[in-house]
């Protein structure tokens, strides 16, 4: 994601009204580190959340496609995604952004991590399971019509991910 200088965010803010400055500035004060990055959001993305779940999901695949081969990296590698993924979450306050996010993640997880790492290394496994859980619970928020769109394909997932990972048994987080 692009972070946006001062100078584009002040540019921005003069096109806008007095009750939007005010709302915007209401809701920076929330968060204390990632002001200038959450303020380019609010300005310039917010409007297109699609476009912007987009980017990120290509982002996370080419973070996924550079990860290292040693357990002990490969997790540390996975966490420093997870830490940007769910910054992006909390920008778009979008549940169903983070559903999407976080199901890309477990995919990407399914397709490059089982390949380059041992089964065995329990803190590789409980990131998945960890995000896996933090879906159904997400999913259950939703309204009816978006619970059954997502449990199918959360459901397809963890399918995919039974057959790929011996470990993982599919009954314990089936929807």
């Amino acid at each position: 994601m692009k972070t946006y200088g001062i100078q584009d965010i002040k540019k921005e803010l003069q096109h806008l009204d007095n009750t939007q400055l005010m709302e915007l500035c209401l809701r920076l004060v929330r968060h204390k580190k990632e002001n200038k990055e959450f303020a380019g959001y609010l300005l310039f993305d917010a409007d297109n959340e699609q476009a912007f779940i987009e980017s990120l999901i290509a982002e996370d695949g080419f973070m996924f496609s550079q990860l290292p081969h040693n357990n002990y990296q490969l997790a540390k590698a996975l966490r420093k995604i997870l830490r940007l993924l769910n910054k992006y979450i909390k920008f778009t306050g979008s549940t169903q952004a983070e559903i999407e996010l976080l199901i890309n993640f477990c995919r990407n997880y399914i397709q490059y991590v089982e390949r380059r790492a041992s089964t065995s290394y329990k803190p590789l496994r409980l990131i998945l399971t960890r995000q896996l859980d933090k879906i159904r619970k997400s999913i259950a928020k939703l309204h009816e019509d978006l619970q059954f769109d997502y449990s199918q394909d959360f459901n397809a997932m963890v399918g995919e991910a039974e057959e790929k990972l011996k470990w993982l048994n599919m009954n314990d987080y089936l929807l």
